[in-house]
């Protein structure tokens, strides 16, 4: 696992307490005065933590410390929740294309646009990028609704058919699934 940093922004008092525990500390500790330093810190860390007095706009992992007096205890335990929280977050993301799907709240998202998803949308996108190849209605029915019969039903076809109407009215995309004559597949 990546090593863990702690970015302590504008801070200077705070960093110079953590700096004499870091040997004791899972992370490693950064003192980070301006706004561009912090922006090159945040280039080269995957797994990070601004620490500081005021939100940092546009990065939303960050501990914002404006109650005192707290114990160093308290406050160790904070930055493990924070850490802890951030690893959850990142192993509920999935990169399709030029979208991304939060697991967790079931949304397809691209250039800050958000498209709520039913949970077995979810499971078709899914099941759709992991094929290299296009997946036929069959399939679908027997891996992803659990659906062995013979009988004729229309069910898939009508999720796809509304999932690419809603990809379309959302994010103005009808090639992110595309129908091939043996089944679809994610662009």
């Amino acid at each position: 696992m990546d090593k863990q940093n702690l970015i302590i922004f504008k801070f200077d008092s705070l960093y110079e307490i953590v700096k004499e525990l870091e040997e004791n500390l899972n992370f490693r500790i950064f003192k980070v005065s301006d706004e561009k330093d912090l922006h090159d810190k945040l280039e080269i860390f995957q797994n990070y933590l601004i620490v500081t007095r005021k939100k940092v706009v546009g990065d939303n992992n960050q501990l914002i410390l404006d109650k005192f007096p707290i114990k160093i205890f308290n406050l160790i335990e904070k930055f493990n929740i924070q850490f802890l929280r951030f690893q959850f977050n990142k192993k509920s993301e999935l990169d399709i294309g030029k979208y991304k799907v939060d697991l967790n709240s079931r949304e397809l998202i691209r250039k800050n646009i958000f498209l709520k998803l039913t949970e077995k949308e979810i499971s078709i996108i899914i099941y759709l990028s992991k094929s290299n190849k296009a997946v036929g209605i069959d399939q679908l029915q027997s891996d992803v609704w659990k659906y062995h019969s013979e009988l004729e039903t229309h069910t898939v076809e009508t999720h796809i058919y509304r999932l690419r109407k809603k990809i379309l009215e959302t994010f103005n995309d009808n090639k992110f699934i595309i129908s091939q004559k043996n089944g679809y597949k994610i662009n």
